[in-house]
């Protein structure tokens, strides 16, 4: 017990907690006593039974037990509450990757939403970095702002209202996400706050977008040009019959890469 205390896998007021139950059904909810969890297999869950427990450790539910995990960043990614279409942890991984991005890396978002790969990009800049997210839709901005405080990386974020295609206002920024449906408007304002060496990524669902996205970042300069499709199948892992799962996760996003030499 002192080991868990010092490592903070004890589970507090105020702590994340995602709910597994041995049939993949899981909950994530914010544990906050005087509250219950709801379940698809028995009597509501008091959160005050949580707190004092270990992450890790078996909980009781009438003739089922579930398990209470520490929530991962997919867990913030695909459990945030939204209003439009998210970034899949399969294309937010290789856009960090591929990015180059860091603790105290410094990035500008185009395109917030709900703020699915908002949340991502914040976990990886924490605690010295910023994400510096833009949007039209106010809407969507408050939504992307509570998910970002229940994964309680708001701190890390500075969201920002824009009309139309308005220069950015920062510069020098490390690197560069657009989520738009016409990012080819946005290459020069994109090059004024990109730092020498930045790099982008542009996402966008059809063949059409990226290749006019590609045709306007080489002739404003960008070099290393690469569009890439991420597929990810599952595998049922079993003695004696392993296969391939019939459902995948397929086609979600073409993501765009690009580089902005010193000399553009």
């Amino acid at each position: 017990m002192i080991t868990e205390q010092i490592s903070g896998n004890i589970i507090k007021e105020g702590d994340s907690a995602l709910v597994w139950f041995s049939d993949d059904v899981t909950y994530m909810i914010e544990v906050s006593s005087g509250q219950k969890l709801s379940i698809h297999c028995g009597k509501p869950i008091p959160h005050q039974d949580l707190i004092g427990k270990s992450y890790g450790q078996w909980i009781e539910c009438g003739t089922e037990r579930a398990i209470v995990l520490s929530p991962t960043v997919e867990d913030l990614v695909m459990k945030a509450r939204r209003e439009s279409g998210i970034i899949y942890p399969k294309d937010a991984a290789m856009i960090l990757m591929k990015l180059g991005i860091r603790s105290g890396s410094r990035v500008l978002e185009v395109g917030t939403g709900s703020g699915s790969l908002t949340t991502a990009l914040a976990s990886q800049v924490a605690p010295g970095g910023k994400i510096i997210s833009y949007d039209v839709r106010e809407d969507f901005q408050k939504l992307a702002e509570r998910n970002l405080k229940r994964a309680k990386l708001l701190d890390y974020v500075e969201l920002k209202k824009r009309e139309g295609h308005e220069p950015f206002e920062d510069r020098e920024m490390d690197a560069i996400v657009t989520d738009t449906p016409e990012p080819w408007h946005e290459v020069e304002n994109i090059k004024l706050s990109l730092k020498n060496g930045g790099r982008i990524a542009a996402l966008n669902p059809t063949y059409n977008q990226i290749e006019k996205m590609a045709e306007a970042l080489g002739n404003s300069g960008f070099i290393m040009i690469e569009a890439m499709e991420i597929l990810v199948r599952g595998i049922l892992a079993r003695p004696g019959k392993t296969r391939p799962e019939q459902r995948m996760v397929s086609h979600t996003e073409f993501i765009l890469f690009a580089v902005k030499p010193a000399s553009i």
